[in-house]
């Protein structure tokens, strides 16, 4: 309720300024002062705004912390929400030591990110030698809660046999190099952003930057570690695990999509560019599209309702719409979420019945798979109306070559570096659990503790 109580005054306040600086304008000539005190108010608004929408991703934490959980066994439960919980702890460390310098350094979007070129940044380490301000701090935060939430996606695929500490590794070396590179390559001025097709490669808020990075390094982990002990028959053919909490599943994934509106709105980096309102619609109008086609396609195959499968496909038109959200038109949105809902249910079949790999939560699907396709889907559908980018249904297909050349870096460099990653913990510390003590529940192996004390 705080959340939606502070949007609301913030939105006053911004009216009655524009209102008072109208009355203003239309008396008086503007004098230098006055220019002043209203860029003064638009900084402090869009401040405002940016560190609000920050504060809502990282909510999102706790929609992945329940929506995780909720689908695993019990006895895995407490591992589970510590990886998540140390997601954020070590990457916001490492983040602030030298990923954001790699991701923004050159970028010019606050004080001290003057260095850097097209491969990579080099400033703004540690917040520090120039970068110690409001507008670079901010970036910061902002930023450093979709690292997180890159973290966090890897931790659902590889749970239930991951050791605790391969995972920590993992979260290092994501927040500090494979999700500040390829970011920077993107959003920091980097030379994808500057392809000569179109307007560059365009990923509004990280269909491919934090989703497709998270959900392909997911596919790696997923497949290294192994898939959890009698998952697969002698035949190949998969056994299902049921998660131990539903409606862990369910209010995660309202969790989610309420942070998602800071997640893909905040990425305008100010309430004073007014597209925030279409975007927040194209979010949610997809979110929504997800949910409903996919309710009725499992209903359609199964004869019931399934209310995880519906979960499921919300947030894959939530990743779809991502990158998209700026440029598209609302009727585009609603498309775009129906097509991640085919694309979710023809890849978890694809990861679980042909490569046998094993994923939990279906974050490989919900995650990699549609971060690429919200990728492809600006070159497709959008229509000139921000930023001049423009699809396929202006009559332009070069946008769409940039976004495509802009899935094939992501899929090189994040399977290749994901592949390295997992390969050195796996001949050094080791990626799995023992069998028996996967039997056994890995809260009592790593923790100490089962989630749920006094109960079998």
């Amino acid at each position: 309720m705080a959340p939606v109580i502070i949007m609301s005054s913030l939105l006053f306040f911004t009216i009655l300024h524009s209102a008072e600086a109208s009355d203003i304008a239309s008396s008086y000539s503007v004098h230098s002062s006055d220019v002043r005190d209203i860029t003064g108010v638009k900084i402090s608004i869009d401040l405002a705004w940016t560190l609000l929408c920050g504060f809502l991703v990282f909510n999102m934490q706790a929609g992945f912390a329940f929506l995780g959980a909720g689908f695993l066994q019990k006895k895995n439960t407490l591992n589970y929400l510590t990886m998540s919980f140390m997601d954020f702890c070590v990457g916001g460390i490492i983040f602030w030591s030298f990923g954001f310098a790699l991701m923004f350094g050159g970028s010019h979007l606050g004080m001290g990110l003057d260095a850097g070129n097209m491969l990579v940044g080099f400033s703004g380490f540690f917040l520090s030698f120039g970068s110690f301000d409001f507008s670079t701090s901010q970036l910061w935060l902002f930023q450093m809660m979709f690292s997180a939430a890159a973290c966090t996606i890897v931790a659902g695929a590889v749970a239930e046999r991951i050791k605790f500490n391969a995972h920590v590794i993992c979260s290092i070396v994501l927040s500090g190099i494979i999700y500040p590179i390829y970011g920077h390559w993107v959003w920091g001025g980097g030379w994808l952003a500057n392809l000569p097709f179109g307007s560059g490669l365009r990923d509004f808020a990280g269909s491919g930057v934090v989703h497709g990075i998270g959900g392909l390094i997911a596919l790696v982990g997923a497949w290294m570690v192994g898939p959890r002990f009698g998952k697969y028959n002698p035949d190949g053919t998969p056994n299902m695990f049921h998660g131990h909490n539903l409606s862990f599943v369910v209010l995660g994934t309202l969790f989610l999509l309420f942070g998602w509106f800071g997640f893909n709105a905040g990425s305008t980096l100010g309430s004073t560019d007014l597209r925030v309102s279409i975007i927040a619609a194209n979010t949610f109008l997809a979110a929504c599209a997800g949910g409903v086609s996919l309710m009725y396609i499992t209903y359609y195959d199964t004869g019931k309702y399934d209310i995880v499968m519906t979960c499921n496909g919300t947030l894959a038109g939530c990743v779809a719409i991502t990158a998209s959200g700026a440029y598209v038109s609302h009727w585009a949105a609603v498309v775009i979420g129906i097509i991640a809902v085919f694309i979710l249910k023809a890849s978890l079949h694809f990861v679980e019945n042909k490569l046998r790999i094993d994923d939990p939560v279906g974050a490989i699907s919900v995650h990699g798979a549609n971060g690429l396709w919200g990728l492809l889907s600006v070159g497709i559908f959008a229509d000139g109306s921000y930023l001049g980018v423009k699809g396929l249904i202006t009559g332009s297909g070069w946008q769409l070559l940039s976004q495509f050349i802009g899935c094939v870096v992501l899929l090189v460099w994040t399977l290749g570096l994901g592949f390295i990653l997992f390969y050195i913990i796996k001949k050094t510390i080791g990626l799995r659990v023992p069998v028996s003590e996967e039997n056994t529940g890995i809260d009592l192996y790593e923790h100490g503790i089962p989630c749920y004390p006094g109960f079998n």
